[in-house]
Order: C-alpha cells, then sequence, then structure tokens
C-alpha cells in the first residue's frame, strides 16, 4: 500500500516515518493520540499538519503492523 502522506527519508529524522512536508514524525502522533489528546489539540500543536495527516499517521502504523509492504 503506498502512503503519500508518509515520507521515510535516512536524511530526516534518522529514516523515522514523518508526514510529508514536515519533521513531525508518526510515532509522534501515534504517541500524542495514545496520550489522550485529541486530533484537534494535535493539529493545534502542529498548524502544518491535517486531520488526513493524522489518519495518515494511523493508517501507516496500522499497515506496518499488519505487514503490508510500504
Amino acid at each position: 500500500m503506498v502512503h503519500e502522506r508518509i515520507d521515510i527519508n535516512p536524511d530526516i529524522m534518522g529514516g523515522k516515518p514523518v508526514i510529508r512536508g514536515t519533521r513531525v514524525s508518526v510515532e509522534l502522533v501515534l504517541r500524542k493520540l495514545g496520550a489522550g489528546m485529541s486530533p484537534e489539540s494535535i493539529l493545534a500543536d502542529h498548524p502544518r499538519l491535517t486531520l488526513d495527516d493524522i489518519r495518515a499517521a494511523q493508517t501507516f502504523a496500522a499497515d506496518r503492523l499488519a505487514g503490508a509492504r510500504l
């Protein structure tokens, strides 16, 4: 599955998956959600993100856990 909103580049954040065009990692988004932050709060903290970016981070993580080819 292609994740158009997610970038993996060894020169950005040590190769961690990030939201395309940012240095906001998928991990950070997921940790904030897991800590109970609402998507709206995350968007307030990171104004360059969109709700679709947050959903993309969740989908990327689910696909990774399911073993989908990324």
